[in-house]
């Protein structure tokens, strides 16, 4: 059957060997980096709070100093994996805690911080560790220098995935007229010498065209042999560029070592491992647990493909309620920014007081409460429970909210009436306080 020989052929490992090399140091450096530069004491440690994955508020950050260690074990795993020391319990042990951090906060919300969730998850399962590993090392037996074709097919659906939604996404009229990409790179007009250039219209355009068509081609053009080397050097120029101008962690090169399960067994061996043996019997081995693999397979990679749809299901413009956009490879396609009042009525006496919303939260946590319905939403939860905790029931409305989506004019976001303090979020359905967009007023009209 062709899914045997495409899944189940023995080919060389070459490729997943010298990835986990490369994961494991990137994993390393993200989590260091993120020490280092201040991420984490921004993020994590000095506001009063954070604003979780809502559902998930029970993953709170340590206390103390307790989230740059908790960092330093997550950098020391990276470690591990790219060693291959101990190698199944570190790239586990690395999925669970980045997946935890990443549900603990989302005031720096990222796709690529999703994207390391799945990719970690996957090696976790690969058995990357049986050659140049101290796995290996240690115990010969487990020693291998082949591995399961699915292996291989399981990355590039994943990617292929990524782009193609990313390509899609961009499809809309304010990438395509080029608007929102000089929106994006006017904050970047101090940069030393390439800072004016960014601000060519000339340059937006390249970028808008280029970034649809690189997204939406790379992966087949990867796979295709003749255009492949030139899919390459593209890739160097657009992750560059995207690293460089956007600052964007490790998610540039991560992309870039994704490019060795492009490449043929021999390629990558004879570039990183010379002394390897060649693995080149390219025998059909099927596993006792063929049908467990292909039905997890099938599922995982259905709800792969549904997410990023689900909002095509929610009431009104994904762009203006932000519902159904995270975990949907959404990237860099909007500039929110909004302005709000909050205000809390005592359910006793019926006294009414504004809130400094300032004086409760981070500057970064502040632009995305003005602009984004479920952070609006959860600080309102936040009020209730701190009242709650002084024996007063309160209410909460949001006051003269208004958001610009992309530099256009302020259009009233969420409805005032509306007490958040005692609304419940459905993560199905819309939620009826976020005003229509103008879009579907529009239509109306």
């Amino acid at each position: 059957m062709m899914v045997n020989r495409l899944l189940f052929t023995k080919v060389d490992n070459s490729a997943l060997i010298i990835f986990r090399v490369f994961f494991g140091l990137l994993c390393a450096a993200e989590c260091y980096g993120a020490i280092i530069t201040g991420w984490v004491r921004r993020t994590l440690v000095e506001p009063q709070f954070t604003f979780n994955f809502i559902g998930f508020e029970w993953l709170q950050p340590l206390p103390g100093l307790g989230m740059y260690f908790y960092f330093f074990a997550m950098g020391s795993l990276g470690v591990c994996i790219a060693l291959g020391y101990r190698y199944r319990f570190s790239a586990l042990a690395f999925t669970l805690l980045w997946t935890a951090v990443y549900l603990m906060q989302k005031t720096s919300y990222n796709n690529h911080y999703y994207l390391l969730i799945l990719v970690s998850g996957f090696m976790a399962l690969f058995p990357a560790n049986r050659y140049f590993s101290l796995d290996a090392k240690r115990n010969p037996a487990i020693k291998s220098i082949s591995m399961p074709g699915w292996i291989k097919w399981a990355i590039v659906l994943q990617l292929f995935i990524v782009y193609t939604y990313a390509s899609v996404a961009k499809m809309y009229g304010d990438w395509v007229d080029f608007g929102i990409i000089k929106i994006l790179m006017q904050d970047k007009a101090g940069y030393p010498i390439i800072g004016t250039f960014l601000q060519q219209p000339w340059v937006h355009k390249v970028v808008g065209v280029f970034g649809i068509l690189f997204d939406l081609l790379i992966i087949p053009a990867l796979l295709w042999k003749p255009t492949r080397n030139l899919a390459f050097i593209a890739s160097i120029f657009f992750h560059l560029f995207n690293s460089i101008v956007f600052q964007i962690g490790i998610f540039p090169y991560l992309s870039l070592a994704f490019i060795v399960f492009f490449y043929e067994p021999k390629t990558i061996r004879n570039i990183f491992f010379k002394k390897k043996p060649l693995y080149e019997a390219n025998e059909v081995e099927i596993p006792s647990f063929k049908n467990g693999l292909l039905v997890a397979f099938g599922l995982y990679f259905l709800i792969q493909i549904a997410l990023p749809l689900r909002h095509h299901l929610i009431q009104d413009d994904v762009l203006w309620t932000e519902e159904g956009h995270r975990l949907s490879w959404r990237m860099m396609l909007r500039s929110r920014t909004g302005k709000i009042r909050f205000q809390i009525r005592n359910n006793d006496t019926g006294k009414k007081e504004y809130i400094d919303v300032a004086s409760y939260l981070s500057q970064k946590q502040y632009r995305r409460i003005k602009a984004y319905p479920d952070f609006i939403w959860q600080f309102a939860q936040r009020l209730k429970k701190d009242y709650a905790a002084k024996g007063i029931p309160i209410s909460v409305f949001a006051l003269g909210s208004k958001v610009s989506i992309n530099g256009k004019p302020y259009r009233p976001f969420i409805d005032p009436t509306v007490d958040l303090a005692n609304t419940p979020w459905d993560h199905l359905r819309h939620n009826e306080f976020i005003l229509p967009s103008p879009k579907k007023e529009n239509d109306k009209n």
